[in-house]
């Protein structure tokens, strides 16, 4: 049965087989799973028979957004470290993060994942955070097994919230049993066997090799990756601090055999062409971050070399507390205005390929575009309804144009997950929303005072 049929829209399929845009509609079953995308008007008959009808003329409508690399746990520790690099931030970012129980944990994660779908991001990779102590001057998260708890928090966090996700762990890294990391692994993928697998799209690996004192970090992560058959995303070669260390560790993770395309590198800037081109031959990916880059002042990732190497790459929201306002179209507006002045040429940043990046890109860089990320039929209906005339853009010249470079979070009138309406502009469908919103304030407010402040 056709539980939804969305039409009299612009479609922004994001589907490499067909031209965008077209106007035209499409329907949905009861697996929440698009069923059909056409050009035009669906026939009486087939609007008869659906359970429920959109209307969307004069709306732009493109997939929901994948943020490829996400921390939905710092949701609320936004504005923090505002004038430092990446170690700075994360001193500041974790005073308010490591006195918190793990039901703290898990409003702060529903409140960054219930953001995320405010604003039209219907599927995350999230990294979790396991209570680890952070020392900037070793850049290492020192040698225990994260929290099971807080994890646990932060995947029901996500669930609860409607948020599809791929949910990743760090491993334990320096003198921890092998046994005992390996036992922290199938406690987690046994948590993640009771989730709503419609929304719980993976278990995954939190690559840890740049604040590793020893290669076997990489060893481990490597055999969990072939033992459990997961993604693994390393925050890799970031930051310009610690560079020749950084870099020398790339070896790490080739000598381990961990290069395949299971792995992705997340943020990948300070790289250097033998590097992108061992990378690529591996057949690994990359999630981009050009917001957090920006305001970290990490530095502007060599894309365009990256995709002419032959890598999937994705766009993601990073932290919450350093992408700050968590916006799909400023990421990419972003994006395409630090390339095209890195390279004093606007093709090095073509509009319709960050789109891309943004939503299927993003899919396919973690093996989920199966999925979600586009527009075409067995994918879940997860997609965003864009109005450019609330407030008037002026004339549609170009539907992709428009949709990317003159609209953002003001035209985005509803957001959609499995046919499902979780938003309607910056309300959310949730009836539970407005407490988690308290829970947050009130706990955080609570750490802050036993801090002192």
């Amino acid at each position: 049965m056709t539980e939804l049929l969305v039409h009299g829209a612009t479609l922004l399929t994001v589907d490499p087989e067909r031209p965008d845009p077209f106007v035209g509609w499409f329907s949905v079953g009861d697996d929440g799973r698009i069923t059909a995308v056409e050009p035009g008007e669906p026939t009486p008959e087939q609007l008869a028979q659906a359970a429920e009808v959109l209307d969307a003329g004069g709306t732009i409508i493109g997939p929901g957004f994948v943020s490829a690399h996400s921390h939905l746990f710092t949701s609320g520790s936004r504005g923090l470290g505002m004038d430092s690099t990446l170690y700075g931030w994360i001193e500041a970012m974790l005073r308010y993060v490591l006195p918190a129980s793990p039901e703290d944990m898990y409003w702060c994660t529903r409140h960054g994942a219930q953001d995320f779908l405010r604003n039209g991001i219907t599927t995350a990779y999230d990294f979790t955070d396991g209570g680890l102590q952070f020392d900037p001057s070793i850049a290492s998260f020192g040698d225990r097994i994260p929290s099971l708890d807080r994890q646990h928090a932060q995947l029901r966090a996500k669930t609860d919230a409607g948020l599809r996700s791929l949910h990743s762990v760090m491993l334990a890294q320096g003198h921890v049993p092998r046994a005992d990391a390996l036992a922290h692994v199938e406690e987690t993928v046994g948590a993640a066997a009771d989730a709503d697998p419609s929304l719980l799209l993976g278990v995954a690996v939190s690559g840890a090799v740049q604040w590793a004192p020893t290669p076997d970090t990489a060893a481990l992560e490597t055999e969990v990756m072939r033992r459990y058959g997961l993604v693994n995303q390393a925050h890799f070669l970031e930051t310009a601090e610690m560079l020749d260390l950084q870099r020398s560790k790339f070896a790490w993770y080739a000598d381990s055999g961990a290069l395949s395309p299971q792995l992705v590198f997340g943020h990948f800037i300070q790289t250097t062409p033998e590097i992108i081109a061992t990378a690529a031959a591996a057949g690994c990916a990359m999630s981009w971050q050009p917001m957090s880059n920006g305001r970290l002042a990490s530095g502007v990732a060599s894309i365009p070399e990256i995709r002419a190497a032959g890598m999937r790459v994705g766009m993601g929201l990073d932290d919450q507390s350093c992408t700050d306002v968590a916006d799909p179209w400023n990421n990419m507006r972003t994006g395409i205005a630090l390339l095209r002045a890195q390279y004093k040429d606007p093709t090095a940043a073509p509009v319709g390929d960050v789109l891309m990046m943004h939503t299927r890109g993003g899919a396919e860089a973690l093996g989920v575009d199966g999925d979600v990320g586009s527009l075409r039929v067995g994918r879940y209906a997860d997609f965003c309804v864009v109005d450019p005339r609330r407030p008037d853009t002026g004339p549609v010249w170009d539907a992709v144009g428009t949709y990317v470079l003159a609209c953002s979070l003001r035209n985005l009138r509803s957001v959609w997950v499995g046919g499902k309406a979780v938003a309607h502009g910056a309300d959310l469908v949730d009836p539970q929303a407005g407490e988690v919103e308290s829970q947050v304030h009130e706990r955080l407010a609570r750490i802050a005072a036993d801090l002192g402040g």
